[in-house]
Order: structure tokens, then C-alpha cells, then sequence
């Protein structure tokens, strides 16, 4: 979490810095379609087909291209890509530095080679590629700047009545918290402006989802939700750990990252005229 898990990888910093100069290497004129599609694999090479084959080539009269960040896998998660998928972009990192780290990878690769939005989905096939336009839509037409795509809005097929209550109890914190209604605080499956992943701050090593969400809603960017579905997982293990763990950990990101915004909100306006940008 945080700082703690930063303290504990201090290799991050190199291997983010090594995958970058890689895809550089790699793509040096590459400009990258209006929509980049990010996922964030790790050991998922028995469901990354099953994603890619699903994957829209346009939604919403925007073409997409597709980045697969491997946090370091060691089952070949980036040769079964690699080989089988050559119209798609793998970024690799070669240790595993945690979901957020890839993540915002992504992120940087989709501003730096020209993207205007990005959609986030997993690579285990819960979230279904086919459903991007109708959370793209609400940034193409201008209704909104971050849109989350809600298994609740719409449904999911997963069983877990604990998750399912955390869902629901997560969601209810957020929006006491930030003033602003949302569903589904921890949704992988998202739409934004490249803008919102370069402005707010994200410093959260797994815990990432409900850290820039509040970011955003912080930095008055407008939020949405769309209903989606939220599958099984198409094989393999989920990776977040016991239900008990996660929840703790990922209130306890929800809290300080409130805080942390709020701190940065009264700094900013204590400001004088002209100085805001210089905070980022």
C-alpha cells in the first residue's frame, strides 16, 4: 500500500524507467489511435486470447488500439501476445511492480504517443471489450471527463455475496465522502480523458481504483457511470487476495486519499494568483 509498498519494491523506479526506454526502442514513431484500450496482465496467459479476440477495432467512430502491460509475468503472458496478437502493443515490465505501477504505465505510454482517451479492462475477461462503446460514449459526446463502468447499473455473474456488499459499502463511502453519487467504486472497467491520468495524483501500488476516482471528483473533473457486466473470470485465480485483507486495505486507501485531496484542495486555494500550477 502507499509509501509501505513502495519502501518494499525500491526497484520500481528502474523497471518503469527500463520498460519506457523499451517501448521507445520499439515504437519511436509510433502515434497511437484516439482510443488506447489498457490492460494490465500478470500470469493471465490462458484468458489474454479471450480478451483480445473480443476487442472492438472502433467504438463511437474512433479507432482503437490496444496496450497490454505485463507486470512481469513469468508465464509468458507477453510471448502469447507477442505471437499471437502482432496488431497489439506490449509494454513488459520485467519484475512485478503491482497493478497501479502498470497501470499508470499505460497511462503514460497512451499520453506520450498521442491518445486522447483511454479505457481500462482486465485481462481475465470479466469485463467485456464488446461493451467499450457505451462507456466511451459519454466522453466522446462530451458529457463527461472519467466514466465507470457499473456492475451494479447493470449486473454481474459473479456469486460472492462479500464482494458484493463491499461493492455496495465502498460505494456509499466514496459518495458521503466526495458529494458525488457513484455505484461502483472498483470497477477495472473505465473510460477517461488522457488528462485526468496525468493530473491526479496516483501514488497506490494495488489499491488504485478508488484513488483516482476520488482524485478526479477532487480536481472537478465530471464522472459517470454506464451499466455493464461483470463476468466470471475466464480462468485462472483472482490475485487480490482474502476478502478481509482487500477490504481493509482498500478503505484504508479510500480514507487517506480523501484526506490527501482535501489537504491539497485548502492548499491550492491558499495559493496566490498564478501559483496553482506549480503544485503538480
Amino acid at each position: 500500500m502507499g509509501a509501505t509498498n513502495r519502501r518494499a519494491r525500491p526497484y520500481i523506479a528502474g523497471v518503469r524507467a527500463a520498460a519506457l526506454a523499451q517501448f521507445q526502442r520499439e515504437h519511436s514513431t509510433l502515434k497511437f489511435a484516439p482510443t488506447v484500450a489498457v490492460i494490465a496482465a500478470l500470469n493471465e496467459r490462458d484468458s489474454i486470447g479471450a480478451v483480445l479476440d473480443a476487442m472492438p477495432s472502433e467504438a463511437c467512430g474512433l479507432a482503437i488500439d490496444v496496450l497490454v502491460v505485463d507486470d512481469g509475468s513469468t508465464d509468458g503472458t507477453d510471448a502469447v501476445v507477442r505471437s499471437n496478437y502482432p496488431g497489439v502493443y506490449v509494454a513488459r515490465l520485467e519484475r512485478n511492480c503491482g497493478h497501479g505501477i502498470a497501470l499508470r504505465l499505460g497511462y503514460q505510454l497512451a499520453a506520450d504517443y498521442g491518445a486522447q482517451y483511454v479505457v481500462t479492462l482486465d485481462a481475465d475477461m470479466q469485463w467485456d471489450p464488446r461493451e467499450i462503446p457505451g462507456v466511451l460514449e459519454p466522453l466522446v459526446s462530451n458529457q463527461a471527463d472519467f466514466v465507470i463502468g457499473s456492475r451494479v447499473l447493470g449486473t454481474a455473474e459473479t456469486d460472492d455475496a462479500f464482494r458484493h456488499a463491499g461493492v455496495t459499502f465502498f460505494a456509499r463511502l466514496v459518495s458521503l465522502l466526495t458529494r458525488t453519487r457513484v455505484t461502483d467504486t472498483s470497477s477495472g472497467f473505465r473510460a477517461m480523458r488522457v488528462e485526468v491520468t496525468q493530473n491526479v495524483r496516483q501514488v497506490q501500488v494495488q489499491y488504485q481504483t478508488s484513488e483516482l476516482l476520488i482524485g478526479a471528483i477532487a480536481q472537478g473533473y465530471r464522472v459517470a457511470e454506464r451499466p455493464i457486466t461483470m463476468h466470471k473470470r475466464f480462468a485462472g485465480e483472482s490475485k487480490k487476495g482474502h476478502n478481509i485483507l482487500y477490504g481493509g486495505r482498500y478503505a484504508r486507501v479510500i480514507v487517506l486519499t480523501w484526506a490527501r485531496e482535501q489537504l491539497r484542495s485548502r492548499g491550492a486555494k491558499r495559493l496566490p494568483a498564478g501559483a496553482a500550477g506549480k503544485q503538480q
